[in-house]
């Protein structure tokens, strides 16, 4: 009988748990469409990208402009294969240089 106690109370408790969730999920996918009429980036016209109607906003991150500042549009994640001899010298030149190399002695 305390099984069977268990199972509905977690029962409950998932049905509640998933409810609130997908709640939230609507909420946050309505507030990310509402237009904000007092909103600063909306209303300025002079910090604009090379594309016509794209807004830049004002707090950027660095890495996302180019020479020009303005915004890329393009992947910023680059994949090349290295070979796990390349890759073990790397970390070994990362382990060699580290600060704290001598005072991890194995025991």
């Amino acid at each position: 009988m305390l099984h069977l106690l268990y199972i509905l109370a977690f029962t409950i408790i998932a049905v509640l748990a998933i409810t609130n969730l997908v709640r939230s999920l609507i909420s946050f996918s309505t507030d990310t469409q509402r237009v904000y009429p007092n909103d600063r980036r909306a209303n300025s016209g002079g910090n604009r990208s090379g594309t016509k109607g794209t807004i830049v906003p004002q707090n950027i991150h660095p890495e996302l402009l180019d020479e020009q500042g303005r915004v890329i549009n393009e992947p910023l994640l680059v994949m090349k294969s290295v070979s796990v001899d390349d890759a073990r010298q790397q970390l070994d030149a990362l382990y060699d240089s580290s600060p704290n190399k001598g005072q991890d002695s194995p025991e």
